[in-house]
């Protein structure tokens, strides 16, 4: 069952990474590249939710956020 979360939770943050190229007007990295950025997000993600007690998604979000060089709004 947490499989099946985590994969979710990657393939959002594909999304989120592509949609931040895209807003910057970059090209995407080849679909392994945005794979293994986007895994390790997730796994950042889950020790900032276990160190802080935060939702997961809005985490990950943040960090993509941080990533293209935005402030969390």
């Amino acid at each position: 069952m947490f499989g099946f979360f985590k994969q979710q939770e990657r393939k959002l943050a594909i999304r989120l990474l592509a949609w931040q190229y895209e807003r910057q007007n970059i090209p995407l990295p080849a679909l392994s590249t945005l794979e293994a950025q986007a895994a390790r997000l997730v796994d950042d993600a889950h020790r900032i939710a276990r160190e802080r007690g935060k939702n997961v998604v809005t985490i990950l979000k943040e960090l993509v956020l941080e990533a293209g060089g935005r402030k969390k709004p």
